[in-house]
C-alpha cells in the first residue's frame, strides 16, 4: 500500500533451498569486516529487489534461518518509492535470483506491517529420512537417519513442549534473544512412508531451538532416554544436559501466520517432496 508520503509497502512470500547459503542474514566471514563476504539469502534478495526497484532495498524477514536451513514459506517486507506491481516483484525479481531462491507471491501491506513483529506464529517441519541408504535426490534436503524409531514415544514426549515455557535447555549458546521463554502452540511427530516429520508451531523460536529439540526427541525414539526425559530437560534449564543439535538439512520454515487484517493468509507450505503425502 502507498502511505501519505508516497512510499509503497510490500510483503513477499519466499521459498529457498538453504543448503548453499550461510543462513538468512547478511554477514561477514570470520576474521573479515567486509559485509556479504559469505553467501546469504538476504543478500541475494536485496540485490535483486534493488535492481527491480531502481532503489536500494532492505528487507525484514519473519524468521532468520540458520546456515543450511530451508524455507517454503518465509515472509519478508520492504519499503520502496514505487510499487512496480505483482509481476515485477515475482517474475522480475526471480529472473535475477539464483535458482535456489524464488519469490512465490507479492502483496501490498500497511505501513505498520513488519514481517517479524506482526507475526502471530511460525511453523517448522523437521524431516527425517529412514531408509537404510541415503537418497541422492534428497541430499541436503532431509536428515538421513537409518535407525528404528519409536515415533509414538517421540510424539508423546513432544507434548511436554506445549504452552509458554523456559526453553533454555534447547537454546544455542550464541542465542541473542532477551528471554528464553517461548509459547509452543502445536507439536506432533508422524511417520509418513519413509519419512518422520516433526511439526512444531510457536509464537517464535530461539536459535537452534527446533534442531536441539529434535536431537533430544531422537534419543527418546531410539530408546536411549525414556518418554519423560523431554519434560525433565525443560525443568533443568541446562543446555548441556540435552542431546546434540540435529543437522540443519531437514529443517524447513513452512508457515508464518498473521492477523486477518493484514490479508496474508497463504497458509502452510510443506517441503515439495512431501506435498502429496503430508498436506497442511
Amino acid at each position: 500500500m502507498i502511505d501519505s508520503v508516497g512510499a509503497s509497502h510490500i510483503a513477499l512470500g519466499v521459498e529457498y533451498d538453504g543448503s548453499g547459503f550461510c543462513g538468512w542474514q547478511r554477514q561477514s566471514a570470520a576474521g573479515s569486516s567486509t559485509l556479504d563476504a559469505v553467501p546469504t539469502v538476504q543478500q541475494e534478495l536485496e540485490r535483486a529487489l534493488s535492481q527491480v526497484a531502481a532503489h536500494e532495498v532492505r528487507v525484514t524477514c519473519a524468521g532468520r534461518t540458520d546456515a543450511g536451513v530451508h524455507a517454503t514459506s518465509q515472509t519478508i517486507n520492504f519499503t520502496c518509492p514505487v510499487d512496480r506491481g505483482e509481476k515485477a516483484w515475482t517474475q522480475g525479481v526471480n529472473s535475477l535470483l539464483p535458482r535456489s531462491v524464488r519469490v512465490q507471491w507479492a502483496r501490498p501491506v500497511d505501513a505498520e506491517f513488519n514481517a517479524r513483529f506482526s507475526a502471530l506464529s511460525r511453523r517448522y517441519h523437521y524431516v527425517l529420512y529412514r531408509r537404510k541408504q541415503a537418497s541422492a535426490i534428497l541430499d541436503r534436503r532431509v536428515t538421513h537417519y537409518p535407525y528404528a524409531l519409536d515415533v509414538e514415544a517421540m510424539d508423546g514426549a513432544a507434548q511436554a513442549l506445549l504452552g509458554e515455557q523456559d526453553f533454555t535447555s534447547f537454546r544455542a549458546a550464541g542465542c541473542q534473544s532477551k528471554t528464553p521463554n517461548r509459547n509452543v502452540h502445536y507439536v506432533s511427530v508422524r511417520a509418513i512412508g519413509d519419512f518422520v516429520v516433526i511439526d512444531i508451531q510457536a509464537n517464535a523460536f530461539l536459535q537452534h531451538m527446533v534442531r536441539n529439540i529434535t536431537g533430544s526427541l531422537l534419543a527418546i525414539g531410539r530408546g536411549q532416554q525414556d518418554q519423560r526425559w523431554l519434560a525433565e530437560l525443560l525443568e533443568m534449564r541446562d543446555r548441556s544436559r540435552a542431546a546434540m543439535t540435529a543437522p540443519a538439512d531437514g529443517l524447513y520454515l513452512v508457515g508464518v501466520s498473521y492477523p486477518d487484517s493484514t490479508g496474508l493468509t497463504e497458509g502452510v507450505v510443506p517441503p515439495p517432496f512431501m506435498l502429496t503425502t503430508l498436506g497442511s
